[in-house]
Parts: structure tokens; sequence; C-alpha cells
């Protein structure tokens, strides 16, 4: 009998000190069974240079990124959506559940489920099931991040309806149609939010000579950036270093300019839409032309992208009222009827 059976058959079906765990590449929440989301931090980590000690995680590094001295440096470990550094997401993990742990009287360890995104091979796998455990997990099981988002937003995945989901985070875009508890056809690449980020830095070097950090490129995509053109101008003031005198300067850049920086991955989340609906199945595709899409995930946040996709598929096209949390919430919802959704989960 496997582990995942004997866990489902022990009588207490989901003991107090089950987890759920949304590993993402620009933030990690965690669920706890009974209590929901309890933890919601950058997946951010400040070491020091040559003996990685730890210096801050979560938050407290996040706010350190593009500021630190030479002997400290802030790094992301997880990169596209997958593990890029093994070593790192081990100490944040395990930061991340003692944190969780300390606090209730279970002292257990918990057993967790991941979500993952569905398009990772078996080597990246096993490095997201051997930090969980080095971090301190009984049991490491998986679910592909769609189909917890799905579960998360509530969408009816045990049915032979098809439901189709965007879930687009920080390293990557993952789209997937799902009927009767599984995947019928997925697309996943390698865009996401962080993709957005870039192409703004690249912009403002380019076009006024400016260096900024991720975090101000950030700040510009969520008060000005746009992926449909509304017909209004937003405009910021954006500081940074010039290029060329290397003194601090500020400019002043318009809605429309980031508009057309971030045209290629915008476009490349839209082309993958395509091929996803190019490979649905047709009786499932009926149902998406009568139920629409559902979007997910931070990067559905990015004004007007809802519009586009509306425009370039002609399908209804629907945002969760709260994207960043929707993996999360799917994952803690399988930990609190296993028995429906056991089929997800991934050994």
């Amino acid at each position: 009998m496997s582990a995942l059976s004997n866990w489902l058959n022990s009588g207490r079906i989901v003991p107090v000190n089950d987890i759920a765990v949304d590993l993402g590449t620009a933030n990690t929440l965690v669920y706890v069974k009974g209590e929901g989301i309890v933890l919601n931090e950058p997946s951010v980590v400040a070491v020091e240079r040559g003996n990685r000690k730890i210096m801050g995680i979560g938050l407290e590094a996040k706010r350190m990124l593009g500021r630190t001295p030479e002997g400290i440096e802030a790094i992301r470990p997880l990169k596209d959506g997958v593990i890029a550094d093994v070593d790192v997401t081990e100490m944040m993990l395990r930061h991340f559940l003692k944190q969780v742990t300390q606090k209730r009287v279970f002292r257990i360890k918990p057993r967790v489920i991941v979500g993952v995104p569905s398009g990772i091979t078996e080597l990246e796998r096993r490095a997201v099931r051997s930090s969980a455990m080095s971090a301190g997990a009984k049991g490491v099981y998986m679910v592909d991040e769609p189909m917890a988002a799905a579960i998360g937003v509530g969408l009816p995945v045990e049915t032979p309806t098809g439901n189709m989901v965007i879930d687009i985070g920080g390293g990557t875009t993952e789209i997937a149609v799902i009927a009767l508890s599984g995947i019928v056809s997925n697309t996943s690449i390698r865009v996401g939010g962080d993709e957005l980020d870039r192409a703004i830095v690249t912009f403002l070097r380019k076009n006024y000579n400016l260096l900024i950090g991720e975090p101000t490129a950030e700040a510009v995509k969520i008060q000005i950036g746009s992926a449909f053109d509304f017909g209004e101008d937003r405009e910021m003031d954006v500081k940074g270093r010039d290029l060329v005198s290397g003194i601090p300067k500020t400019v002043l850049v318009h809605s429309q300019e980031v508009r057309e920086c971030i045209q290629e991955p915008i476009q490349a989340i839209v082309e993958a839409t395509r091929r996803a609906l190019e490979i649905t199945p047709p009786e499932l595709s009926s149902d998406i032309v009568d139920r629409g899409i559902v979007m997910t995930g931070g990067g559905s946040l990015i004004r007007g992208l809802d519009k586009l996709l509306q425009h370039e598929t002609n399908l209804p096209i629907h945002v969760d009222e709260e994207p960043l949390t929707c993996v999360v919430r799917g994952a803690g919802r399988i930990l609190d009827d296993l028995h429906k959704f056991r089929t997800v989960l991934v050994p």
C-alpha cells in the first residue's frame, strides 16, 4: 500500500498538521488545514556571500533587493516556476514551515502538498520533494498548479465538462483544459510577471539611459502598465541612475510606452492561449465557448490583459477576485476533502 493510501485510510483523514504550499517564483503561500492561509511572503532570501549565512527571508529579504552591501546578496531561489538553487530553496522552505509550525501546538512533522508547474521535469519534481523533505516535511505530495488554481476558483473539475484555466505567475504561464479530475491538454511557457519587469528595465535603459532595479520595474508595471489600449494615458515619475553621468535622475514615463515595451511577453501569453485552444478536443471546446476562460495568478492583474485575450479569442474571460491565492486555496481544498480530490495528486 502506498504512503498516499495509508494517509487516506489512516482514520484521521487529514491530521491537523497537514499543510499546503504554493512555492511560487515571486511569492510563497502556506495554508494550514482548518485555519486557511497563514503565510504569504516573497520568495526571496538574503545571504552573506561566501559562508551563505542567512540575513533575511521573505519580505525582509525582498526589501533588500538591489540595496545590499557588497558582502550580502538577495537571491530569488526559484526561476521560471522551478527551483534554481536547491540549497537556498530548502533554507527558505524550512524557515517558512518552522514559522508556521512553531506558533501552533503540533510539533509533529507536517505532511505537505506543493503546487508545481505542470510542465516541470522529473528532475525538477525531485528537487521540490527533496527540498520539502529536508525542510522538515513527513511526506510530500504534488498537484499541478493549473489544477490547484481551478479547484481554488471553485470550478467543477471532477465533472465531464471542460474548464479552461490560465494561471499567470511570476515565472510561468500555465494554460490547461481540465475535465474529469485530470488535465486533458496543457500548454506551459516560461513567461510571467518577471518577464514583464525585465522588459521594463531594458526599455528604460535603452530609451532613457536610466538604470532601475526590479522592484522599481514592478512598481511601474503595477501603476501604469497595461496590455490593452483604453484610450487613456497615465504617467509616472521613475527614479534611477543615469547610465551616462552616473548620478541619480528622474524621468517621466507614459503608459503607452510601457504597453509597447511589454508587448513581446504579452503576445507570448496570447499565442500560448491560441495554441492551447487549438489542441483542445472539440467536445471540450464547445464547453469553453459556453463557460469562457478563468484567469488566475498575479499576472492576471495586469490592466487590460483580460480585455486583450477576450478580443483575441472572442471568448468570455473571467478574472478571479483573489487571483494571487488561487493555487494555495485549491491545494488547501484538496487537503479539506482528500477523498474527493485524491486523483488530482501527483505521486
